[in-house]
């Protein structure tokens, strides 16, 4: 396969293999604690979970890359990257572990969201320094593999972590807190694996460095607002358009997911064990839609255009998710996990094709930068107004219905702009 072929020839690469070691130990980590997390937010016997708690919690792990990405590389250009990984790391092992004293400690909730607040901020440095430190480790000819593999590495490293968290929590220790302790284990591996490259081998080289920090973060704002105006320019709004629609499509997913917390809680199940068993099937079948948009949205994308795949998603979810998930039953809330995760990522793949096809290359980062931003943005949202929507139970007509409507509009709005926009546009929407 052509994939393990590349992976052969990038493992070849001594300092890459250091590097993957920590990236794949550390996202490991991340996919631990972020179950570990979820459990103890939803499935903790003692607590009366609501739809509110839920929608803290995806604050929580979603509001620090939104508020923290777009400068973080200002900080990384600073720092030692080796450094960020072993301090990094040492150092969401120690909140981690306090995250996991304060699940069994008397302690207010409030207490504990700023424990793993500081844990996932912290992650947004690691992985953005990752990617940065990647020249440094394979040369030229190879940076696009690298870019390529690395990344979904971590990916699979992130969902195997999750897996696991699920197998401890539910097969060895009925606590959260013992699951947490196993992602500061492992965080504490990742810095462990930092050492065996040298203290200068990632860089940054101090000579380009900029001088004075507070500039440089005012640069990063002005670069953000360009990119902005970039994007607000008439022929490029196909792309406009296309994140919009990821936007709400991306609402929606948010929205669904919380009820879909809840219903694994309290209706579809009598008990915390069997409804977390549900939960991790419902996300392993979701998790199995976004591997199927994997494989047939280039295809897909090749006979109909990316703006044309988009409207077939969000159809697609318009029509199925009412058809699925009013029954409110496990079978067909299953079936409707696996249309969401495919249509989902199939809309977001096409979207990132009409991005980097109408974006110019000079702005490409900022538009992705405003892209990440939008993307969490819209999810934290989507459980805010999930959980005002939401009874106790999770059986919710309306949301359903209210989220079925945003998918038809995203379909017919891009339909509309394909049909306007025809062979005008460089990215093919028709």
């Amino acid at each position: 396969m052509p994939v393990v072929r590349d992976l052969r020839l990038l493992l070849r690469f001594g300092n890459f293999r250091r590097l993957l070691a920590v990236r794949l130990l550390s996202q490991c980590a991340d996919g631990v604690y972020q179950v570990a997390l979820a459990a103890y937010v939803v499935f903790s016997p003692e607590k009366q979970t609501s739809a509110a708690a839920i929608a803290s919690a995806m604050a929580v792990l979603l509001l620090p890359y939104s508020l923290v990405g777009p400068f973080a590389g200002v900080l990384l250009d600073r720092w030692r990257r080796r450094q960020v990984f072993l301090y990094g790391n040492l150092l969401r092992a120690l909140l981690a572990s306090a995250t996991a004293v304060l699940m069994i400690a008397p302690v207010p909730d409030w207490l504990f969201y700023v424990s793993a607040l500081c844990v996932t901020a912290v992650n947004r440095f690691v992985l953005a320094g990752l990617s940065a430190a990647l020249p440094r480790v394979v040369d030229a000819e190879r940076l696009v593999m690298a870019n390529s593999l690395s990344p979904t590495a971590g990916t699979l490293a992130a969902t195997a972590g999750g897996g696991l968290a699920f197998v401890v929590r539910l097969a060895v220790a009925d606590s959260d807190a013992v699951v947490v302790l196993l992602g500061a284990a492992l965080y504490l591996c990742g810095a462990l694996a930092a050492l065996r490259m040298t203290r200068d081998l990632l860089g940054p080289d101090i000579a380009t460095v900029q001088p004075r920090f507070a500039s440089a973060l005012a640069w990063t704002a002005r670069d953000l607002a360009a990119g902005v105006r970039h994007l607000a320019e008439p022929r490029r709004r196909g792309a406009a358009m296309a994140l919009g629609a990821m936007t709400l499509m991306r609402f929606c997913y948010g929205a669904l997911l919380v009820m879909l917390l809840m219903l694994c809680r309290y209706a579809l199940t009598s008990d915390t064990g069997d409804g977390l068993a549900l939960l991790g099937l419902a996300l392993g079948v979701s998790g199995a839609g976004f591997f199927a948009a994997a494989v047939v949205t280039p295809g897909a994308v090749g006979r109909l255009g990316p703006g044309r795949w988009i409207v077939v998603c969000a159809g697609a979810a318009a029509v199925l998710e009412p058809a699925l998930g009013l029954p409110f039953a496990t079978v067909p809330l299953l079936a409707a996990t696996f249309v969401l995760g495919l249509t989902t990522q199939g809309a977001k793949i096409a979207t990132d094709t009409i991005v980097q096809s109408s974006v110019d290359d000079g702005f490409r980062g900022r538009i992705f930068s405003v892209y990440d931003v939008l993307f969490n943005v819209s999810f934290v949202g989507a459980a805010g107004v999930a959980a005002l929507m939401l009874p106790p139970d999770g059986r919710s007509a309306a949301l359903v219905i209210t989220v079925s409507l945003i998918y038809g509009v995203v379909a017919v709005t891009m339909a509309r702009f394909a049909r306007t926009s025809g062979s005008h546009q460089r990215h093919r929407l028709i």
